[in-house]
């Protein structure tokens, strides 16, 4: 797989986090969701080591992205 599989969801991360700065908890949990679904799709289709490690660091920078969400709404 090749790092621009990645990009996508490199995008949507920033996105994400632009909206937990800005204080838009229910757009950034959309996007997270759409974000966790994507990175699902590559999973199913990854075979390398390489994708696999590098796919599950998304996992854990989108588990925490939805604990700062989860903060976020609860103010």
């Amino acid at each position: 797989m090749e790092i621009n599989k990645f990009s996508a969801i490199k995008n949507s991360i920033q996105e994400i986090i632009d909206l937990i700065a800005n204080k838009n908890g229910k757009e950034a949990n959309n996007k997270l969701v759409e974000a966790s679904e994507e990175l699902d799709e590559l999973l199913d289709f990854s075979e390398e080591d390489e994708d696999l490690m590098e796919i599950s660091r998304y996992q854990v920078l989108l588990n925490q992205l939805h604990q700062k969400i989860i903060a976020l709404n609860g103010q």
